[in-house]
């Protein structure tokens, strides 16, 4: 399809035949009398993001790749909203057709009320009419310039009045907590300063919606994770709609308010995180998420209050549901966090096992280590104070309410 030519301010559409349609002009980001900062945080527009039947294909070295596959996915207002997924799965060229970065091949993206692509309807709105702020993965912090230039960059380019940009300037930067950094220059800055300095800069043009392309990867683990904690707080205050990409599932799950996982170029799954990390009944996402166990069975009996598994560890009691009915083959997913070594007798109950402690690893805040049981390898972690050896017998248990059910 052809883009045709149009005027300022206006979305471009596919046809020549179609008359250019007005792009709303982004309203203001607060509202007087905000709490805290400063800065605006609250927001009367409904800047929920649709996207339905999404599809996008690239050519390389003669083969078709597909990106996107039929991708359906509403994203709540003012929400953080996270992509989580391996690499190569599609999550950043999904967020790149969101800003506009990226022409999809079908389907169609709405923002709040305004349809900014569609095929259907032959409408493509380019990346600068559509309202968005973007952080990018390596900031985009020019060298040359200031703070104070490089957050003002985005208003001198709509040639703003110049104490209407010194006013939102320094208003944005004392959101971030950089009050008084205006002159320094940007070589001079840590990475946790850069970061605030992207945000900054995608926040004060006032945008619908601010989207994130995995932005703190450059970081160390401390740095990444005091900066994940601040941004988070930033995103709630403001109560705006974030859209965030990463491949880091501590990044997702400690950020977010709802996540999707995706898998070639497809949604598998979306939920909160305690849904995703907890409650999936996909082998995929519980893989991807997290360290797990999986135990190979087959259902025995479905009944109350337990779904019982004959398993290659023995007979597990799983008070979660799954469907599946006797007979079936599945999967028994249990965090390695949940499985308890017991001393002494451990007595009668439900999902209690004798295993060999294989490895032991201390990793500070606990141990680490591995338990064969009947030929089945099962991690585990256990608080350092636990008296265990390489090479021990003990007994180990698990709660069937933190046994998840997956069909094979």
């Amino acid at each position: 399809m052809r883009r045709s030519k149009s005027g300022a301010g206006s979305s471009r559409r596919f046809s020549r035949n179609l008359k250019p349609q007005p792009s709303p002009s982004a309203r203001p980001f607060g509202v007087p009398g905000s709490r805290s900062r400063g800065f605006g945080t609250h927001r009367e527009e409904n800047m929920e993001i649709s996207i339905r039947r999404l599809s996008k294909t690239y050519s390389a070295e003669g083969k078709t790749i597909v990106a996107l596959a039929d991708v359906d996915l509403k994203i709540a207002a003012n929400q953080i909203f996270t992509l989580l997924g391996p690499s190569g799965c599609g999550k950043t060229t999904l967020l790149r057709c969101i800003v506009g970065l990226e022409m999809p091949d079908a389907g169609e993206i709405a923002i709040g009320d305004e349809v900014v692509f569609s095929t259907e309807k032959d409408i493509y709105v380019p990346p600068e009419k559509r309202g968005l702020g973007m952080v990018f993965q390596t900031y985009a912090i020019w060298p040359h310039m200031n703070v104070f230039d490089n957050v003002a960059y985005p208003l001198q380019t709509r040639n703003e009045r110049s104490d209407e940009i010194r006013r939102k300037v320094e208003r944005t930067l004392h959101f971030v907590q950089l009050d008084g950094f205006e002159n320094r220059p940007a070589t001079k800055l840590s990475g946790g300063q850069q970061q605030r300095v992207a945000l900054a800069r995608a926040l004060v043009a006032e945008p619908k919606v601010i989207l994130f392309d995995e932005p703190l990867s450059n970081l160390d683990a401390k740095l990444r994770e005091e900066t994940r904690k601040e941004l988070r707080s930033f995103l709630r205050e403001l109560k705006i709609t974030a859209v965030y990409v990463t491949h880091d599932r501590i990044e997702a799950l400690s950020l977010s308010d709802t996540v999707a996982v995706m898998k070639s170029g497809r949604i598998v799954e979306v939920g909160t995180p305690w849904e995703i990390y907890f409650d999936s009944d996909r082998r995929f996402v519980a893989d991807f998420i997290g360290r797990a166990n999986f135990i190979e069975g087959r259902v025995a009996t479905v009944g109350e209050p337990y779904t019982m598994i004959d398993s290659t560890i023995g007979a597990i009691a799983c008070e979660k549901k799954s469907g599946a009915s006797p007979g079936k083959a599945v999967a028994v997913c249990i965090r390695p966090e949940f499985i308890r070594v017991l001393k002494g007798d451990p007595g009668d109950g439900r999902n209690i096992f004798q295993g060999r402690v294989e490895s032991l690893v201390f990793v500070g805040d606990a141990y680490e280590g591995e338990i064969r049981v009947n030929e089945t390898p099962l991690i585990f972690r256990i608080e350092p104070t636990t008296a265990v050896r390489e090479g021990e017998e003990i007994a180990l248990c698990f709660d069937p309410h933190h046994c998840s059910i997956l069909l094979s």
